[in-house]
Order: C-alpha cells, then sequence, then structure tokens
C-alpha cells in the first residue's frame, strides 16, 4: 500500500513537471496588437500600390474628330490617343481606348465606365459641373465652314442662317446661343455629317473645331473655311469629379511630357506646320 502511494505521488509530481515546461499561451499585449495591425497595414499599402501602378486606364472618345481622334486601318489614332498612350505609359499603365458618342462621353466617366475623357474637349462652366479637368494640353478654335459662294463672311452673318454642328460639343453649345436670333440648329452624330449636309446644300454653314474644319475642307470640294473664328477655347482632360488621386496624376504626367518636349512632338506628327 504504501509503494502505491509513493508510485502515484512521483506519478503526479511528474505531470506537474511535464505541465510546466511546455507552452503556455503568450500573454498578447497593446503593444504587440499595434505592431501586428501596423504590419497589416503595410501590406496591404504595398498591395495597393503594386495594382495602382499596373492595370488599365480607360479613356472616352469621339473617334470622328480628326487630326485629335479618328479611325485608320480599324485602329483608333490621333493627338489624343498619343497623349493619352504617353500619359498612360508614366503611370505604368495599360491605356485601353472606347469610341462613344460625344455626349455620351462625361456619362461614361460620371458612371465609371471610363477614367478620363480626351476628345478635343473644351473646358466650359456647364461641363465642370459633371467632371474635373486637367490642365489644358492645347488651344483651339470654333472655326465656320460655307460654301464657297456663300454670302456668309463672318460669325455675324449666323444670325438666321441654318448652321450645322457636332451634337453635344462646344460648337453646339454657343451656336444654340444664336437661336434667339432667329437661328435654326441641325445637329448630327458626326463632324462630316454636317459638312455632308452642307455640301448637299442642306444647310447654310457647319461651327466645328478648326483642326478638323481644315481636313474637311482638304477633303471636300465646294466648300472653305472662313479667317474669323467663332470662338477661342482650350482643350483638357475630363476626369470623374473628386477624383483628385487621379487628376494629380495626369496633371503630373501631362507637366513632364510637356517639359521634355513629347507634346509638341505629337501635336507637329498630326498637324503640320504651314
Amino acid at each position: 500500500m504504501k509503494k502505491r502511494i509513493l508510485a502515484m505521488t512521483a506519478a503526479f509530481l511528474m505531470a506537474a513537471s511535464l505541465t510546466a515546461c511546455g507552452s503556455s499561451p503568450k500573454e498578447t499585449t497593446a503593444a504587440d496588437t499595434k505592431a501586428e495591425n501596423a504590419k497589416t497595414e503595410e501590406t496591404a499599402a504595398a498591395e495597393a500600390g503594386s495594382e495602382a501602378a499596373g492595370g488599365v486606364l480607360v479613356m472616352a472618345t469621339n473617334a470622328e474628330f480628326p487630326p485629335y481622334e479618328y479611325h485608320d486601318n480599324g485602329s483608333i489614332v490621333g493627338i489624343d490617343v498619343d497623349i493619352a498612350k504617353a500619359i498612360a505609359e508614366k503611370l505604368g499603365m495599360e491605356l485601353e481606348v472606347e469610341d462613344v458618342a460625344f455626349d455620351s462621353i462625361i456619362p461614361e466617366i460620371v458612371s465609371g465606365k471610363a477614367d478620363m475623357g480626351l476628345a478635343g474637349m473644351t473646358v466650359t462652366e456647364d461641363r465642370k459641373a459633371s467632371v474635373d479637368f486637367s490642365d489644358t494640353y492645347a488651344k483651339a478654335s470654333q472655326m465656320i465652314i460655307v460654301k464657297d459662294d456663300s454670302s456668309i463672311t463672318g460669325p455675324d452673318d449666323l444670325k438666321g442662317a441654318t448652321v450645322g454642328v457636332q451634337l453635344g460639343t462646344t460648337g453646339d453649345i454657343y451656336v444654340s446661343d444664336l437661336e434667339a436670333d432667329g437661328t435654326t440648329v441641325e445637329r448630327y452624330n458626326k463632324g462630316f455629317e454636317a459638312v455632308q449636309a452642307l455640301s448637299q446644300g442642306k444647310i447654310d454653314a457647319v461651327v466645328i473645331d478648326g483642326e478638323p474644319a481644315k481636313t474637311f475642307v482638304a477633303e471636300t470640294e465646294g466648300i472653305k473655311m472662313l479667317d474669323e473664328a467663332f470662338t477661342e477655347e482650350e482643350y483638357a482632360i475630363a476626369v470623374k469629379k473628386g477624383n483628385t488621386e487621379l487628376l494629380d496624376k495626369i496633371n503630373g504626367a501631362l507637366g513632364e511630357l510637356k517639359a521634355d518636349g513629347t507634346l509638341d512632338k505629337i501635336v507637329a506628327e498630326y498637324i503640320k506646320a504651314e
């Protein structure tokens, strides 16, 4: 009996000894929790930075506006496309171009379907209510196209005339102001459709941006561009309102492209000095 008690005592002491030598739950301190959270945040930030450095930059445009954007052998090319490619390269991203109706560009940006809009888009107060704009990257003029034998010689002669414009463009916006003076505004989805209507004698004039106007006049017999501009304006890149992160990146890239001469080279590639 004594031996049995001694054996049981020895077994108890051995078990206690093993428990003492085993791993016990580690006490978690506030400092440990803070360090772990910081590590998690660093990992998340690194992953987010990696994603931001890559990815796709979606550009919405209306490819009916040479030389800024137009179709060529199945591809969309032009000044705006090359500028967007250069910006995407600066941001370490891949550019994707979506061709939509001009008046659908801002809705595409607002809805998040597109990241930015480049389409020879003029900065106006109405548009600034819906989107934010980058720094100016080009200056342009709204010009008047008429038939060679037209009696229209300047902007004042558009009062009471029938004028063709591309739907949703600044030409549309500014010519609409003349409706109170008896001007009839005919709106077309594409600029060349307005020019075609002019050639066919359906309208008296077309108001459209200067560079596309030059292209249309060069390719169409019997029409000319007047010397006096209808308006002077500036082009910029539209982004979703409040997206300051992307806007700052675009402005930074534009600044670099202006400084190193890339912007001028792109424009010179499409617009030759006269």
